[in-house]
Protein backbone atom coordinates (compact mmCIF):
# COMPACT_ATOMS: atom_id res chain seq x y z
CA UNK A 1 0.00 0.00 0.00
CA UNK A 2 1.24 3.21 -0.75
CA UNK A 3 -0.86 6.61 -0.02
CA UNK A 4 -0.40 10.96 -0.26
CA UNK A 5 -2.51 13.14 1.76
CA UNK A 6 -1.81 16.27 3.11
CA UNK A 7 -1.55 16.48 6.72
CA UNK A 8 -4.61 18.85 7.70
CA UNK A 9 -6.60 15.76 5.85
CA UNK A 10 -5.37 13.07 7.46
CA UNK A 11 -5.12 15.00 11.19
CA UNK A 12 -9.21 15.64 10.15
CA UNK A 13 -9.74 11.79 9.80
CA UNK A 14 -7.77 10.38 12.33
CA UNK A 15 -9.16 12.57 14.99
CA UNK A 16 -12.96 12.09 13.43
CA UNK A 17 -12.38 8.28 14.13
CA UNK A 18 -9.95 7.89 17.26
CA UNK A 19 -12.87 8.95 19.22
CA UNK A 20 -13.79 5.01 18.64
CA UNK A 21 -10.43 3.87 19.62
CA UNK A 22 -11.31 2.07 23.03
CA UNK A 23 -8.88 3.49 26.25
CA UNK A 24 -8.50 -0.14 27.71
CA UNK A 25 -9.00 -3.35 25.66
CA UNK A 26 -7.92 -7.06 25.85
CA UNK A 27 -7.62 -6.94 21.75
CA UNK A 28 -4.56 -5.18 20.59
CA UNK A 29 -6.23 -4.97 17.07
CA UNK A 30 -9.12 -2.98 18.57
CA UNK A 31 -6.19 0.16 19.59
CA UNK A 32 -5.84 0.57 15.81
CA UNK A 33 -7.15 2.76 13.38
CA UNK A 34 -7.73 0.66 10.13
CA UNK A 35 -6.50 2.35 6.83
CA UNK A 36 -8.38 1.21 3.86
CA UNK A 37 -6.81 1.98 0.32
CA UNK A 38 -8.42 -1.25 -1.60
CA UNK A 39 -10.76 0.89 -4.06
CA UNK A 40 -10.59 4.51 -4.95
CA UNK A 41 -10.98 6.24 -1.63
CA UNK A 42 -8.81 6.19 1.23
CA UNK A 43 -11.13 5.32 4.46
CA UNK A 44 -10.24 5.69 7.78
CA UNK A 45 -11.71 3.49 10.44
CA UNK A 46 -11.76 2.52 14.16
CA UNK A 47 -13.88 -0.10 16.39
CA UNK A 48 -14.42 -0.98 19.76
CA UNK A 49 -17.18 -3.13 19.41
CA UNK A 50 -19.65 -0.75 20.63
CA UNK A 51 -18.87 2.38 18.62
CA UNK A 52 -17.29 2.39 15.36
CA UNK A 53 -16.37 5.20 13.47
CA UNK A 54 -15.60 5.26 9.43
CA UNK A 55 -14.27 8.24 7.90
CA UNK A 56 -13.17 8.88 4.03
CA UNK A 57 -10.53 11.65 3.48
CA UNK A 58 -9.07 13.00 0.46
CA UNK A 59 -5.69 11.60 -1.11
CA UNK A 60 -4.41 9.77 -4.11
CA UNK A 61 -3.77 5.95 -4.03
CA UNK A 62 -0.44 4.97 -5.30
CA UNK A 63 -0.27 1.50 -4.54
CA UNK A 64 -3.99 -0.34 -3.28
CA UNK A 65 -3.68 -2.05 0.01
CA UNK A 66 -4.73 -2.20 3.77
CA UNK A 67 -3.01 -2.18 6.84
CA UNK A 68 -3.56 -1.47 10.59
CA UNK A 69 -1.72 1.36 12.69
CA UNK A 70 -1.90 2.06 16.39
CA UNK A 71 -3.91 4.82 16.86
CA UNK A 72 -1.86 6.49 19.62
CA UNK A 73 1.08 6.54 18.31
CA UNK A 74 -0.16 7.05 15.02
CA UNK A 75 -2.05 9.80 16.36
CA UNK A 76 0.65 11.51 17.66
CA UNK A 77 2.97 11.00 14.86
CA UNK A 78 0.31 13.02 12.48
CA UNK A 79 -0.38 15.86 14.76
CA UNK A 80 3.25 16.91 14.85
CA UNK A 81 4.37 16.44 10.98
CA UNK A 82 5.10 19.27 8.93
CA UNK A 83 2.11 21.08 7.25
CA UNK A 84 2.87 19.48 3.84
CA UNK A 85 2.03 16.29 1.98
CA UNK A 86 2.45 13.03 4.29
CA UNK A 87 3.42 9.79 2.41
CA UNK A 88 1.81 6.36 4.16
CA UNK A 89 3.58 3.23 2.30
CA UNK A 90 4.04 -0.66 3.79
CA UNK A 91 7.39 -1.84 3.88
CA UNK A 92 6.07 -5.34 5.13
CA UNK A 93 3.06 -6.84 6.49
CA UNK A 94 4.11 -5.56 9.67
CA UNK A 95 5.86 -2.09 9.15
CA UNK A 96 4.47 1.22 7.67
CA UNK A 97 7.08 3.95 6.59
CA UNK A 98 5.59 7.65 7.29
CA UNK A 99 7.07 10.10 5.60
CA UNK A 100 6.63 14.30 5.29
CA UNK A 101 9.40 16.53 3.88
CA UNK A 102 12.36 15.22 5.91
CA UNK A 103 10.53 13.29 8.98
CA UNK A 104 10.32 9.78 8.10
CA UNK A 105 9.01 7.32 10.70
CA UNK A 106 9.25 3.41 11.04
CA UNK A 107 6.24 1.68 12.96
CA UNK A 108 5.20 -1.27 13.91
CA UNK A 109 2.07 -2.48 11.53
CA UNK A 110 -0.43 -4.85 11.80
CA UNK A 111 -2.18 -6.87 9.22
CA UNK A 112 -5.93 -5.44 7.97
CA UNK A 113 -7.55 -8.91 7.11
CA UNK A 114 -7.64 -9.11 11.75
CA UNK A 115 -9.43 -5.71 11.87
CA UNK A 116 -12.95 -6.10 13.25
CA UNK A 117 -14.97 -3.85 10.24
CA UNK A 118 -18.15 -2.10 10.97
CA UNK A 119 -21.23 -4.11 10.28
CA UNK A 120 -22.86 -3.85 6.98
CA UNK A 121 -26.43 -2.93 7.47
CA UNK A 122 -29.07 -1.77 4.96
CA UNK A 123 -29.97 2.00 5.38
CA UNK A 124 -33.75 1.78 3.93
CA UNK A 125 -35.44 2.74 7.38
CA UNK A 126 -33.71 6.05 8.19
CA UNK A 127 -34.55 9.47 9.33
CA UNK A 128 -33.32 13.00 8.49
CA UNK A 129 -32.35 15.46 10.49
CA UNK A 130 -29.93 18.96 10.23
CA UNK A 131 -26.94 18.54 11.43
CA UNK A 132 -27.31 22.31 13.80
CA UNK A 133 -30.78 20.07 14.92
CA UNK A 134 -29.20 16.75 15.99
CA UNK A 135 -26.28 18.64 18.02
CA UNK A 136 -28.82 21.46 19.77
CA UNK A 137 -30.99 18.36 20.53
CA UNK A 138 -27.52 16.58 21.95
CA UNK A 139 -26.55 19.43 23.88
CA UNK A 140 -30.08 19.95 25.28
CA UNK A 141 -30.10 17.01 26.75
CA UNK A 142 -26.78 14.85 27.58
CA UNK A 143 -26.02 16.49 30.45
CA UNK A 144 -28.98 15.00 32.36
CA UNK A 145 -27.84 11.17 31.69
CA UNK A 146 -26.63 9.09 34.34
CA UNK A 147 -22.49 8.60 34.67
CA UNK A 148 -22.68 5.50 36.06
CA UNK A 149 -24.01 1.92 34.86
CA UNK A 150 -26.03 1.16 37.49
CA UNK A 151 -28.60 1.34 35.75
CA UNK A 152 -27.68 0.99 31.82
CA UNK A 153 -31.06 2.49 30.83
CA UNK A 154 -29.71 6.01 32.72
CA UNK A 155 -26.30 6.25 31.00
CA UNK A 156 -28.63 6.56 27.28
CA UNK A 157 -30.90 8.54 25.49
CA UNK A 158 -34.40 7.85 23.92
CA UNK A 159 -35.23 8.38 20.53
CA UNK A 160 -38.77 7.65 20.03
CA UNK A 161 -40.54 8.48 16.65
CA UNK A 162 -44.13 9.27 16.48
CA UNK A 163 -44.92 10.84 13.36
CA UNK A 164 -43.28 13.59 12.11
CA UNK A 165 -42.14 14.31 15.63
CA UNK A 166 -38.49 12.99 17.10
CA UNK A 167 -38.57 13.16 21.09
CA UNK A 168 -35.03 12.97 22.92
CA UNK A 169 -35.29 12.10 26.46
CA UNK A 170 -32.54 11.92 29.11
CA UNK A 171 -32.48 10.83 32.88
CA UNK A 172 -30.90 10.26 36.17
CA UNK A 173 -33.22 9.74 38.74
CA UNK A 174 -33.55 13.15 39.90
CA UNK A 175 -34.35 15.18 36.52
CA UNK A 176 -35.73 14.64 32.81
CA UNK A 177 -35.01 16.24 29.93
CA UNK A 178 -36.97 16.16 26.66
CA UNK A 179 -36.92 17.86 23.57
CA UNK A 180 -39.25 17.52 20.65
CA UNK A 181 -37.85 17.68 16.83
CA UNK A 182 -40.79 18.05 14.18
CA UNK A 183 -39.57 16.06 11.09
CA UNK A 184 -40.24 17.03 7.36
CA UNK A 185 -41.87 13.68 6.90
CA UNK A 186 -43.80 11.05 9.18
CA UNK A 187 -42.34 7.83 9.96
CA UNK A 188 -43.29 4.56 11.56
CA UNK A 189 -43.29 4.81 15.48
CA UNK A 190 -40.03 3.81 16.95
CA UNK A 191 -37.77 3.43 20.02
CA UNK A 192 -34.64 2.86 20.41
CA UNK A 193 -32.04 3.80 23.14
CA UNK A 194 -28.73 5.12 22.46
CA UNK A 195 -25.59 5.18 24.35
CA UNK A 196 -24.75 8.51 25.87
CA UNK A 197 -21.40 8.13 24.99
CA UNK A 198 -21.98 7.46 21.33
CA UNK A 199 -24.20 10.65 21.01
CA UNK A 200 -21.46 12.96 23.11
CA UNK A 201 -18.96 11.69 20.13
CA UNK A 202 -21.64 12.45 17.23
CA UNK A 203 -21.45 16.30 18.84
CA UNK A 204 -18.01 16.38 18.81
CA UNK A 205 -17.62 15.65 15.21
CA UNK A 206 -20.46 17.24 12.85
CA UNK A 207 -20.07 20.63 12.20
CA UNK A 208 -23.77 21.79 13.03
CA UNK A 209 -24.38 23.68 10.41
CA UNK A 210 -28.08 24.14 9.53
CA UNK A 211 -28.07 22.98 5.52
CA UNK A 212 -25.75 20.01 6.18
CA UNK A 213 -27.90 16.81 6.96
CA UNK A 214 -27.66 13.35 9.05
CA UNK A 215 -29.30 10.52 8.19
CA UNK A 216 -30.03 8.59 11.21
CA UNK A 217 -30.79 4.44 10.12
CA UNK A 218 -32.20 1.77 12.39
CA UNK A 219 -31.58 -2.00 13.15
CA UNK A 220 -32.95 -4.19 16.34
CA UNK A 221 -29.33 -3.83 17.92
CA UNK A 222 -27.50 -0.58 15.48
CA UNK A 223 -27.83 3.08 14.84
CA UNK A 224 -26.43 4.01 12.63
CA UNK A 225 -25.36 7.94 11.76
CA UNK A 226 -23.80 9.17 7.93
CA UNK A 227 -23.21 12.74 7.46
CA UNK A 228 -20.39 14.41 5.39
CA UNK A 229 -18.48 11.18 3.99
CA UNK A 230 -18.09 9.77 7.80
CA UNK A 231 -20.33 6.87 8.75
CA UNK A 232 -20.99 6.10 13.24
CA UNK A 233 -22.25 3.06 14.04
CA UNK A 234 -23.35 1.52 17.66
CA UNK A 235 -24.92 -0.82 19.41
CA UNK A 236 -28.58 0.15 20.95
CA UNK A 237 -28.84 -0.23 24.84
CA UNK A 238 -31.35 -3.25 24.97
CA UNK A 239 -34.55 -2.95 26.99
CA UNK A 240 -38.01 -1.16 27.69
CA UNK A 241 -37.40 2.71 28.53
CA UNK A 242 -39.07 4.36 31.38
CA UNK A 243 -42.11 5.48 31.29
CA UNK A 244 -41.67 8.93 31.78
CA UNK A 245 -45.29 10.12 30.27
CA UNK A 246 -46.80 8.95 33.69
CA UNK A 247 -44.18 11.53 35.16
CA UNK A 248 -45.16 14.44 33.40
CA UNK A 249 -47.87 16.21 34.42
CA UNK A 250 -49.67 19.40 33.37
CA UNK A 251 -51.34 20.50 36.39
CA UNK A 252 -49.19 23.29 39.03
CA UNK A 253 -50.32 25.45 41.89
CA UNK A 254 -47.82 28.04 41.06
CA UNK A 255 -46.36 29.12 37.35
CA UNK A 256 -43.53 31.83 37.01
CA UNK A 257 -42.13 33.65 33.93
CA UNK A 258 -38.76 35.08 34.84
CA UNK A 259 -35.91 37.09 32.65
CA UNK A 260 -33.91 33.58 32.04
CA UNK A 261 -30.10 35.47 32.17
CA UNK A 262 -30.87 36.61 34.90
CA UNK A 263 -32.32 33.77 37.16
CA UNK A 264 -29.49 31.64 35.62
CA UNK A 265 -26.54 33.91 36.87
CA UNK A 266 -28.28 34.34 40.27
CA UNK A 267 -28.00 30.89 41.00
CA UNK A 268 -24.58 30.58 39.40
CA UNK A 269 -23.89 33.58 41.81
CA UNK A 270 -24.68 31.17 44.91
CA UNK A 271 -22.55 28.55 43.84
CA UNK A 272 -19.81 29.96 44.63
CA UNK A 273 -20.63 29.32 48.07
CA UNK A 274 -20.65 25.78 47.86
CA UNK A 275 -17.26 23.34 48.04
CA UNK A 276 -17.01 20.59 45.50
CA UNK A 277 -18.97 17.56 46.33
CA UNK A 278 -21.01 19.58 49.05
CA UNK A 279 -25.05 19.34 48.15
CA UNK A 280 -26.10 22.40 49.75
CA UNK A 281 -29.61 23.49 47.88
CA UNK A 282 -30.93 26.88 46.75
CA UNK A 283 -33.80 27.77 48.46
CA UNK A 284 -36.42 29.66 46.17
CA UNK A 285 -38.99 31.58 48.23
CA UNK A 286 -41.57 33.15 45.40
CA UNK A 287 -43.91 35.52 46.94
CA UNK A 288 -46.04 37.70 44.89
CA UNK A 289 -43.87 38.87 42.05
CA UNK A 290 -40.41 38.37 42.93
CA UNK A 291 -38.08 35.04 43.78
CA UNK A 292 -35.77 35.22 46.67
CA UNK A 293 -33.03 33.25 46.14
CA UNK A 294 -30.99 31.90 49.67
CA UNK A 295 -28.31 29.62 50.02
CA UNK A 296 -26.21 28.98 53.55
CA UNK A 297 -23.29 26.78 53.62
CA UNK A 298 -19.73 27.05 55.63
CA UNK A 299 -18.19 29.51 53.45
CA UNK A 300 -21.53 31.88 54.28
CA UNK A 301 -24.27 32.84 52.83
CA UNK A 302 -26.01 34.72 49.92
CA UNK A 303 -29.30 36.39 49.67
CA UNK A 304 -30.65 38.14 46.26
CA UNK A 305 -34.17 39.14 45.02
CA UNK A 306 -35.30 39.11 41.19
CA UNK A 307 -38.27 39.89 39.71
CA UNK A 308 -40.82 37.51 38.23
CA UNK A 309 -44.52 37.48 36.94
CA UNK A 310 -46.38 35.20 39.35
CA UNK A 311 -49.53 33.25 38.68
CA UNK A 312 -51.11 31.43 41.75
CA UNK A 313 -49.86 30.63 45.60
CA UNK A 314 -47.15 31.55 47.18
CA UNK A 315 -44.45 29.02 47.94
CA UNK A 316 -40.73 28.06 48.95
CA UNK A 317 -39.07 25.14 47.58
CA UNK A 318 -35.46 23.61 47.58
CA UNK A 319 -32.84 22.46 44.58
CA UNK A 320 -29.96 21.44 43.86
CA UNK A 321 -28.64 23.92 42.30
CA UNK A 322 -26.65 22.73 39.29
CA UNK A 323 -29.98 20.86 38.07
CA UNK A 324 -31.36 24.42 37.41
CA UNK A 325 -28.02 25.74 35.93
CA UNK A 326 -27.99 22.44 33.84
CA UNK A 327 -31.20 23.66 31.95
CA UNK A 328 -31.19 27.40 31.94
CA UNK A 329 -28.09 27.33 30.23
CA UNK A 330 -29.19 25.01 27.43
CA UNK A 331 -32.54 27.33 26.94
CA UNK A 332 -32.41 29.32 23.99
CA UNK A 333 -35.34 31.83 25.07
CA UNK A 334 -35.15 34.85 26.89
CA UNK A 335 -37.95 34.36 29.34
CA UNK A 336 -38.42 30.70 31.11
CA UNK A 337 -41.90 29.53 32.48
CA UNK A 338 -41.82 27.79 36.03
CA UNK A 339 -44.37 25.29 36.99
CA UNK A 340 -44.89 24.05 40.99
CA UNK A 341 -46.96 22.02 42.53
CA UNK A 342 -45.71 21.83 45.96
CA UNK A 343 -42.82 21.89 48.04
CA UNK A 344 -41.98 17.78 47.03
CA UNK A 345 -43.24 17.69 44.06
CA UNK A 346 -40.97 18.33 40.52
CA UNK A 347 -40.49 21.51 38.97
CA UNK A 348 -41.27 22.07 35.05
CA UNK A 349 -39.70 24.49 32.98
CA UNK A 350 -41.41 24.37 29.66
CA UNK A 351 -42.48 26.68 26.51
CA UNK A 352 -45.39 26.51 25.63
CA UNK A 353 -45.13 24.17 22.63
CA UNK A 354 -43.19 21.70 24.90
CA UNK A 355 -40.67 21.42 22.07
CA UNK A 356 -38.53 21.74 25.66
CA UNK A 357 -39.38 20.09 29.41
CA UNK A 358 -37.05 19.90 31.98
CA UNK A 359 -37.97 18.23 35.21
CA UNK A 360 -36.44 18.77 38.14
CA UNK A 361 -36.95 17.09 41.81
CA UNK A 362 -36.72 18.88 44.88
CA UNK A 363 -34.92 18.66 47.70
CA UNK A 364 -36.01 18.19 51.26
CA UNK A 365 -37.07 21.50 52.53
CA UNK A 366 -36.91 20.96 56.26
CA UNK A 367 -33.04 19.52 55.45
CA UNK A 368 -32.36 22.14 53.79
CA UNK A 369 -32.42 24.73 56.08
Amino acid sequence: MKIICTKSNLVKGVSIVSKAVPSKTTMPILECILIDATTDIVKLTANDMELGIETSIDGDIVERGIIALNAKIFSEIVRKLPDSEVTIETESDNQALITCEKAKFSIAAQSGDDFSYLPAIESNDFITVSEFTLKEAIRQTIFSIADNDTNKMMTGELFEITENVLKVVSLDGHRISIRKIDLKDAYEPRKVIVPGKTLQEISKIIGGEAEAEVQISFTKNHIVFEFDRTVVVSRLIEGEYFRIDQMLSSDYETKVRVNKRELLDCIDRATLLIKEGDKKPIIIDIKDDAMQMMIKSQIGSMDEVILCTKDGKDLMIGFNPKFLIDALRVIDDEEVDLYFMNAKAPCFIKDEEQSYIYLILPVNFNAAV
